[in-house]
């Protein structure tokens, strides 16, 4: 497996929170899954599609001598923290850049950190171990530092987890059966994760007939009024029937799907999950902003 572009195990959705004493519950780090291989002096990170990244990361030469054991393959996130809190943005940002002056750069104005959560190989294959042996066995060979270290997580008390991670503004937590084995390549059942609905306002676009919904905008630093999604959920028969009054006012162009308007009209939305291009996904309709200027619909993170 060793140096390998191997792929981890992925975590089932999961609805809400709960207690369970043969569970484990850890935050829901926001960033990008990364797999850390050691043997000897050689280390190398991997993303979870397989390219290799450790150019990107210059603190990886510091997290390499915090494990104790000659060969490991190490799951873990990558993250950066911004005022205490995991920002997707920045980590990705360390991602995309290639040149090396830009990269030391970000050492310093986005540093990295690198939190594990299991443990594949040392000096022999630990997939089919229960997952707290592994956690057992992470802890004895890494020595945790500002650039490494081992996940926190509870014992049974999921609620608990959850209502930290909202407190702290994180994306939410992973519940992990205590038994379960690691299976590559495979979304398993035993591993849950469950994500606090976040609050966006948005710029409407356009709108859908069948099934109704409304296309959904927001304004990033290049690029004003990019569609990030459409929202098909939570609308009472009043607010159809109030678009509709003012949509019909601002139509423009139509394609197959959508009736585009112009982006004079604001909502709130609820939403779970964005991808890499800040497409949002599970979205909930929450209410017209009639009084917010579509310019005020600004992607912060």
């Amino acid at each position: 497996m060793l140096f390998t572009s191997i792929k981890p195990m992925i975590v089932s959705i999961g609805k809400e929170a709960f207690n369970d004493e043969n569970y484990i519950f850890e935050p829901k780090w926001d960033g990008w899954r990364i797999l850390l291989h050691k043997q000897g002096t050689r280390f190398e990170a991997y993303t979870r599609n397989g390219q290799m990244v450790t150019s990107k990361f210059p603190e990886l030469k510091e997290a390499a001598a915090a494990i104790r054991t000659h060969s490991a393959i190490l799951d873990c996130e990558g993250i950066v923290l911004r005022a205490g809190r995991p920002v997707f943005d920045d980590f990705s940002y360390r991602g995309r850049i290639s040149h090396s002056a830009r990269i030391s750069s970000a050492v310093h104005t986005h540093p990295a950190t690198f939190v594990l959560f299991d443990v594949l190989y040392t000096d022999k294959d630990h997939l089919k171990e229960p997952l707290m042996d592994r956690k057992k066995r992470l802890g004895e060979i890494v020595d945790s530092t500002s650039i490494i270290m081992p996940t926190m997580f509870v014992e049974g008390q999921g609620k608990a987890m959850f209502d930290l991670t909202k407190e702290r503004d994180m994306e939410g937590i992973v519940a992990k059966r205590k038994d379960s084995k690691y299976f590559l390549n495979t979304t398993s059942k035993d591993w849950l994760k469950i994500k606090h609905f976040k609050s966006i306002d948005v710029v409407i676009l356009g709108y859908r007939t069948n099934p109704f919904g409304l296309v959904i905008g927001l304004n990033f630093r290049t690029v004003k009024n990019k569609p990030v999604g459409v929202v098909e959920f939570g609308f009472m028969p009043a607010d159809k029937e109030l678009f509709l009054v003012f949509g019909k006012q601002l139509s423009t162009a139509t394609d197959e799907k959508t009736q585009w308007i112009e982006p004079r009209l604001c909502c709130r939305i609820e939403y779970l999950e964005r991808t890499d291009t800040h497409q949002l996904r599970t979205t909930v309709f929450r209410g017209f902003l009639l009084d917010k200027k579509p310019e005020e619909c600004i992607w912060e993170s």
